[in-house]
């Protein structure tokens, strides 16, 4: 059987390295998915493209009056005017984000979306980690350069990759993939831009706008990918797909096989709204009647995660997550409490939590280069890319493998990073 070697890993990373200030460790083989798990997987990019089309169909609906307001006024609360205006003009309406990554937790009964992420770090990381593992004969998920092939047909004719400040750690991996690339595009700090190109890759946050001198004019471009639409960004679609009340305009919005695949692996979730109920409704599953009754939930029943939902330096890195069974009742209890009180100026959701199935996998021990097997859990990241065209492809895929302890999956110093491949 094919593998690599801890030496071979490391003689191979970049002299910049791939991540600033973040380590993770290394593992002889890639992580293995099922025929089926991997036909998922591959196959998910169309429905979630027609998820976001979808979205954006009821947004702007909303917006016009054609669908009840609160549905546009709930996805714009806290954004400046100026970013209203433009994420509702005629020129852009039909312009949607053109990379698609899921966040997939992979559970005994198939795979979970804890998030879908438009301006996703690891691009560059997975492709660095697909040439390694292709090059020792692995035949890995989307091939050695499924990534940089899917990333060059977003901008064909080259232009630029505008990085902020506060995305600088992904710096060294993002200038990693532009090096892979068949067109030219230049990594740039966004702080720093004197000129607007015509065509840009945006990774930077549109919360972090007033430190960008060309934010307003950036958000105008037609070219610039993701576009201006933090709508889009709100992790609020992941609940009002849920709503019971809007069960009918998806139906209209959506092929039923589109979304009965997403509802699939989209935990059931609700809009922290506190606005009250009537006396004959209760919320949806919870079967109570007020936030102040799920506050006070036993252990067992806070089988749930709260989420900030966007637009926010906490909406990313899971820095914004609160999982219920894991804080003791007091925390609890304040940390819902707070997210219906910020309701009106930081929307939050709240999910049904789902449990990762317990894998086991080797790695090399980063001191002694021994190999040893953790025993944890798996979060798998597929890469989708939009061409001009509409047709979204799959580009490759990241398992990020923690200690069975974590109950938040992530990159950490503890954690595995590896492609994938099918068993």
């Amino acid at each position: 059987m094919s593998s690599v070697t801890l030496d071979s890993l490391k003689a191979a990373l970049p002299a910049s390295g791939l991540r600033d200030g973040t380590e993770w460790l290394f593992s002889p083989i890639p992580f293995s998915l099922s025929k089926q798990e991997a036909k998922k997987i591959t196959r998910l990019g169309h429905p979630l493209a027609m998820f976001q089309r979808a979205s954006e169909s009821i947004y702007q609906r909303s917006s016009s009056g054609n669908l009840p307001r609160w549905i546009s006024e709930l996805l714009d609360t806290g954004k400046p005017e100026w970013m209203l205006a433009v994420q509702k003009s005629p020129q852009l309406q039909h312009v949607l984000p053109r990379v698609i990554r899921p966040d997939l937790i992979l559970t005994d009964e198939g795979f979970s979306l804890t998030e879908l992420d438009s301006v996703p770090g690891g691009m560059g990381i997975t492709t660095w980690l697909s040439h390694q593992y292709a090059q020792a004969g692995f035949d890995v998920l989307g091939g050695a350069d499924g990534i940089p092939d899917g990333f060059a047909k977003l901008l064909p004719e080259g232009g630029d990759i505008l990085i902020s400040e506060e995305s600088a750690d992904y710096r060294p991996e993002m200038e990693y993939l532009s090096r892979q690339l068949s067109t030219t595009l230049e990594v740039k700090s966004v702080e720093e831009l004197e000129e607007v190109s015509a065509a840009a890759y945006r990774f930077f946050e549109w919360f972090d706008w007033e430190n960008i001198p060309a934010a307003q004019e950036l958000a105008s471009q037609l070219q610039l990918t993701p576009p201006c639409k933090p709508h889009l960004e709100e992790k609020l679609w992941l609940a009002l797909l849920w709503s019971p009340g809007l069960q009918s305009i998806w139906k209209q919005e959506m092929r039923s096989a589109h979304l009965d695949r997403v509802k699939e692996i989209v935990p059931f979730g609700w809009v922290t709204d506190p606005a009250p109920l009537p006396p004959h409704a209760s919320f949806p599953r919870l079967d109570v009647q007020s936030w102040e009754e799920v506050g006070n939930f036993t252990q067992h029943e806070r089988q749930l995660v709260l989420k900030i939902s966007g637009f926010n330096e906490l909406a990313w890195g899971s820095r914004g997550v609160k999982i219920g069974h894991d804080m003791p009742a007091g925390e609890w209890k304040e940390a819902l409490a707070h997210a219906v009180e910020q309701h009106h100026s930081q929307p939050w959701i709240m999910q049904d939590f789902a449990h990762g199935r317990m894998v086991k996998h080797p790695y090399f021990d980063p001191d002694s280069g021994e190999e040893k097997m953790m025993q944890g859990r798996v979060r798998i990241c597929p890469y989708f890319f939009t061409d001009k065209n509409g047709n979204t492809e799959f580009g490759g895929a990241l398992a990020t493998i923690v200690p069975a302890d974590k109950k938040k999956i992530h990159g950490m110093k503890d954690g595995i990073l590896v492609p994938c491949m099918i068993a």
